[in-house]
């Protein structure tokens, strides 16, 4: 299982929302890059990165402050929010992006997912964000009706490899992440699954670490470590002591 450390940027700040709520939200650098530096110095190897601005708003806000830490650092970012374009996708790798998130246009444009797995393959991944089991978009204020393993299903169908699953109601809550939904998500498909929202705890690496009869191939953690509530060396030890990932590693760029 992979650590993925998250930064989430809005107004070009570091930031942290509970449950995707943009009332709801605490400011804690002003500096990515240099939050991104000290992730990889603890150990990090991927780093997640959501544009909240395109979540909300659609298009591309933060772009060069992706491209910096892309070129600033040796991690490989996953990066995501706001992406519903071919073109969109493009800019992304070619500011370094090893894997891009899709969520809304995964939704509603399966011609333009299917293009980007055709063209783009595994550097194409997926976000399945979810309320009471259903999926949500455009920043998870739109629910769609398409229950989430229906969803993973369609995806897997699709070719895509790799879906990052969020639980929208224990995101930045800090109370555990909802193991009994990733479970059931890990045994309806065979896609490479990274859990995302609630870690609050080292306990809750180390569960998710030893779900079986699979982990997740990774696991996203923001608040936590912003908090201070997890050591990311702490996290990534444990990660790295369970079994082999079973994540592939990507494009470096």
């Amino acid at each position: 299982m992979d650590i993925y450390p998250a930064i989430d940027m809005r107004h070009g700040h570091c930031v942290r929302l509970v449950q995707g709520d943009a009332n709801r939200e605490t400011v804690y650098s002003e500096d990515p890059l240099a939050v991104a530096r000290a992730f990889e110095h603890a150990g990090a190897r991927w780093l997640h990165m959501v544009d909240l601005d395109g979540a909300f708003e659609g298009g591309h806000r933060h772009l060069e402050v992706v491209r910096a830490i892309c070129g600033g650092t040796r991690l490989r970012v996953q990066f995501g929010g706001g992406i519903r374009s071919l073109d969109a996708i493009e800019r992304c790798i070619d500011a370094g992006v090893s894997r891009v998130v899709l969520g809304t246009i995964a939704h509603q444009r399966p011609d333009v997912l299917s293009e980007a797995v055709a063209r783009f393959g595994e550097r194409i991944a997926v976000g399945i964000d979810a309320r009471g089991g259903i999926v949500a978009i455009r920043g998870w204020v739109e629910e769609t009706g398409t229950a989430v393993h229906a969803f993973a299903r369609r995806m897997e169908e699709s070719g895509v490899r790799t879906i990052v699953f969020t639980d929208i109601a224990v995101d930045g809550m800090m109370t555990g992440p909802n193991v009994d939904a990733l479970q059931s998500l890990l045994a309806a498909t065979k896609l490479e699954v990274i859990a995302s929202g609630g870690v609050a705890t080292i306990e809750d690496v180390r569960r998710l670490a030893g779900l079986a009869p699979r982990a997740p191939a990774g696991c996203i953690i923001g608040k936590a470590l912003y908090t201070g509530s997890v050591r990311l060396d702490a996290a990534i030890a444990i990660a790295l002591a369970s079994a082999p990932p079973q994540h592939s590693q990507g494009t470096t760029t």
